[in-house]
């Protein structure tokens, strides 16, 4: 099952995407894609509903963030060895976590908006696991039943602010449209091994990054289960994990995004997303 928010931002109704891709209203059953609607019983009443016999949603709307009120973003920190490696870091021995702010959410072909000053905004397509059933101190073994579905997240991240500006990374993680979530959160039931799913990036054309979920350094079921010692985690949250080679920062010399740039990133079976940039005036 896809589920999917359309409308303008703030104003975004639920909905399901048909088999012919098409948008399906859901407000008659549910009020938002968000918090206990993530539930498995829940779930499993959306999921035994017929499609056809929901009012087809009219046009092409704005496709909003997939989910609706997320508490947190957990993000997890060179999860790709060549990732790290074109950082030049360790891969770690326990997984990187950061969090990323709630306000930085946007839909999946909103604008990126390049923060006034800003000269070193990057790109990471990644993974985002939702979850759908409270989550503390699980085990691995029993992770995936706190999964609700995955979706696309692009984790937007400003270099300069994130490793020469003092502190931790959050606050080059953290600006306004920098967590762009969509466009559907599609149901676990529907991937059939969440770590074989090919990623691409491209902007303006051309293939920046390239992999696959299976070269992850911690899988799924360990993050879930990792994160869920340190801090509960609660239906709606995301977790954003890790990034494969190609990002700006690691090449030679580093690129960054420029305004006017066209984004293009997904994930099989997840969909697509494309993002302009804009400049912030100062």
């Amino acid at each position: 099952m896809k589920l999917a928010r359309y409308g303008e931002p703030g104003h975004e109704r639920p909905a399901l995407i048909d088999a012919e891709g098409k948008l399906r209203e859901l407000s008659a059953h549910i009020a938002d894609i968000a918090c206990s609607t993530l539930l498995p019983d829940t779930l499993s009443r959306l999921r035994a509903l017929d499609p056809d016999s929901l009012p087809r949603v009219p046009g092409t709307p704005r496709y909003g963030p997939c989910v609706g009120r997320v508490g947190k973003i957990v993000c997890v920190g060179l999860n790709y060895r060549d990732h790290a490696a074109e950082s030049n870091m360790p891969v770690p021995t326990e997984p990187v976590l950061f969090l990323k702010p709630s306000s930085a959410i946007c839909g999946p072909d909103d604008d990126i908006e390049i923060p006034p000053g800003s000269e070193k905004t990057d790109w990471e397509i990644e993974l985002g696991v939702v979850i759908g059933k409270p989550a503390k101190y699980v085990k691995p073994e029993q992770a995936l039943d706190h999964v609700a579905g995955y979706c696309v997240v692009n984790d937007v991240s400003e270099r300069a602010y994130q490793l020469e500006r003092n502190g931790q990374w959050d606050k080059g993680k953290g600006c306004d449209t920098f967590a762009p979530i969509g466009p559907w959160l599609v149901t676990r039931d529907e991937i059939d091994d969440v770590q074989n799913l090919d990623m691409f990036l491209d902007i303006d054309g051309k293939r920046y990054q390239t992999g696959n979920t299976r070269t992850m350094v911690f899988d799924v079921p360990t993050l879930v289960s990792y994160i869920s010692q340190f801090m509960s985690l609660q239906p709606g949250d995301i977790i954003s994990t890790g990034t494969p080679p190609g990002v700006g920062f690691g090449m030679k010399p580093p690129q960054y995004l420029k305004a006017g740039q066209t984004l293009r990133l997904g994930i099989a079976g997840l969909g697509v997303q494309q993002q302009r940039t804009v400049q912030v005036a100062p």
